[in-house]
């Protein structure tokens, strides 16, 4: 569960620190006073996108910080999946926010913004005041289905995955042998000239790099002579001037004196050795200079054999093995050409193989959403009537796509009726934006049981209710607060009653500054803001009595009804 928050510098927020607890968190306030920046704050380390505005007017930068506290070993099993190792069973996620940038970390280690958004999704989720509107999209439908049966559904998700892709790709090799005899003829042709240019330069492996060499040899040899002859002078025999006629003459010299001192004929013996290095290394050069051939002819044809495959490059390949390698596969085209009908015969079979495995598995798959949708539906109904649907109808309809998918063929629709004797209709033609918000707190109760999620935040989900209503959705918010921690920001008075951990959101100013603070309530302080949202601004004796007696039989309730 989320037990701090850490928020600093961000929009009206100077520097808050919270410490939730288990169950039913309730966080109410004026309008305005800032709730949505604390749920704003909650939604950058779930990845959500940084305004340049964020940042507190005069500040340098921005930071959020969430630990949690990772109790649920499937949430845990999740994590190490992700690579993340708990601390003390603890994980801590930081978003440092800077000038049109972040910097983003997960036990102190930096990590991108997708990684902490994986790692987020695993431990919390949000469901704000606007997301109740996705249930009037058909895969949003699909979506919560198959995340309820998600057991033996996503299993067979990815065969029907697996299968379209297998599928697919069969396809594609059936359109592209899809060609009537004249279009065969020019491949044939093409092929056949692409080929033969490749066959008929007879090219050796290695080849093109020996050929640069020799090119690079040959068209600076006049300078490769002349530096080889100045060389030469300066370390043959030659001349006066040469190393070796001076080395020489050392030789000769130190000699004289060697049977004088025994240290000398070391210092000899190495000058003998440069001696006869000198000549050897002379020998050598002078085979070289002798060897060397810079003749027009031998430097055209190496032109023109470089040319040549530098062409062939161009077209074909970056080297001589790439060259060779491109003309096996347009032999094995041209092989396939010569067997055409056999091959596109074959192709055929596989996409009818192909399309026969899809639809089996794409068969199963829809048989085992309908069985789970039946499932769901009941529970649906079970939850709908806890939030005073008294008469509610709810079905799921099944449709067949046109064509597959990797999803499979099911297109579905929740159909809903909440009158007596009305058949069932779409949702988005009956019903309210109420009464889609307790729609969507029905199935977030219901996927709760089954995710491991430990965390769940819900913003102003009371849209639109209030009565009888509103404290059947208390009821139910409480009963999730049994295996959930729960946030939830609320203006309702019988949803506030039943938090286990109440805090205030308000806003004041701060010499010329307006800034935002939260606060824990306890006691009278949190009755007399029960009363608050009972009567507004003023509370006179009655309210506040009014809303202890909330309180209380809140209290009650929970003790003994929930239990």
């Amino acid at each position: 569960m989320l037990v701090h928050l850490h928020v600093k510098n961000l929009a009206l927020i100077e520097d808050i620190e919270v410490e939730f607890g288990p169950g039913l968190n309730i966080l109410t306030g004026e309008t305005g006073a800032g709730k949505s920046i604390l749920l704003g704050s909650m939604q950058l380390i779930l990845g959500g996108r940084i305004a340049r505005d964020m940042i507190r007017a005069g500040a340098g930068y921005a930071l959020v910080e969430l630990l949690f506290q990772v109790e649920n070993p499937r949430a845990e099993e999740a994590l190490h999946q992700l690579g993340i190792e708990l601390e003390e069973g603890q994980v801590l996620l930081t978003r440092k926010i800077l000038d049109g940038r972040s910097i983003n970390k997960i036990n102190g280690e930096t990590c991108t913004v997708g990684q902490m958004k994986a790692v987020a999704s695993c431990l919390l989720d949000i469901h704000g005041q606007h997301e109740h509107q996705s249930l009037l999209y058909q895969d949003k439908q699909l979506e919560i289905l198959d995340a309820y049966g998600k057991e033996e559904i996503y299993p067979a998700k990815e065969e029907v995955k697996s299968a379209y892709h297998t599928y697919r790709d069969c396809m594609k090799r059936l359109k592209a042998l899809d060609m009537d005899e004249e279009q065969r003829n020019r491949e044939r042709a093409f092929l056949e000239f692409e080929v033969g240019e490749i066959e008929s330069a007879q090219l050796r492996p290695g080849e093109d790099e020996e050929l640069e060499n020799l090119y690079r040899k040959l068209n600076n040899g006049k300078k490769i002579l002349e530096t080889l002859q100045g060389v030469r002078d300066l370390t043959g025999n030659d001349s006066a001037q040469g190393a070796g006629e001076a080395v020489g003459n050392a030789v000769r010299e130190l000699s004289r004196v060697t049977e004088y001192d025994s240290q000398l004929e070391s210092m000899s013996s190495v000058l003998q050795e440069i001696d006869s290095l000198l000549s050897d290394f002379n020998r050598e050069l002078s085979s070289y200079v002798e060897d060397l051939n810079f003749d027009d002819e031998t430097f055209y044809e190496t032109e023109k054999r470089l040319d040549l495959i530098n062409n062939l490059k161009a077209k074909y390949g970056q080297s001589v093995e790439e060259i060779s390698a491109y003309a096996q596969k347009q032999r094995q085209k041209l092989e396939d050409l010569d067997r055409y009908e056999e091959n596109f015969q074959k192709a055929k079979q596989q996409v009818e193989k192909s399309c026969r495995q899809l639809d089996k598995v794409s068969n199963k798959l829809s048989e085992i959403r309908q069985k789970y949708s039946q499932m769901l539906t009941a529970r649906i109904i079970e939850g709908l009537k806890d939030l005073n649907f008294l008469d509610v109808q709810f079905h799921i309809d099944f449709q067949r796509k046109k064509e597959y998918t990797d999803n499979g063929f099911d297109d579905i629709e929740y159909e809903i009726s909440t009158n007596p004797g009305e058949s069932v209709k779409p949702l988005g033609r009956i019903v309210s934006g109420g009464e889609l918000s307790r729609i969507m707190l029905a199935i977030k109760a219901l996927l709760a049981d089954r995710d491991q999620i430990e965390t769940l935040i819900f913003d102003e989900i009371d849209t639109g209710i209030s009565g009888r209503t509103a404290q059947k959705v208390s009821e139910k918010m409480a009963v999730i607060g049994k295996c959930h921690q729960v946030l939830c920001i609320t203006h309702l008075p019988q949803i506030a009653a039943m938090a286990d951990t109440h805090f205030e959101i308000e806003k004041h100013q701060k010499g010329t500054e307006t800034i935002t603070e939260i606060h824990p309530l306890e006691g009278d302080d949190s009755v007399r803001e029960l009363a608050r949202l009972l009567s507004g601004a003023e509370i006179t004796q009655a309210v506040f009595d009014n809303a202890k007696e909330m309180k209380e039989l809140a209290q009650v309730h929970k003790n003994t009804r929930l239990k």
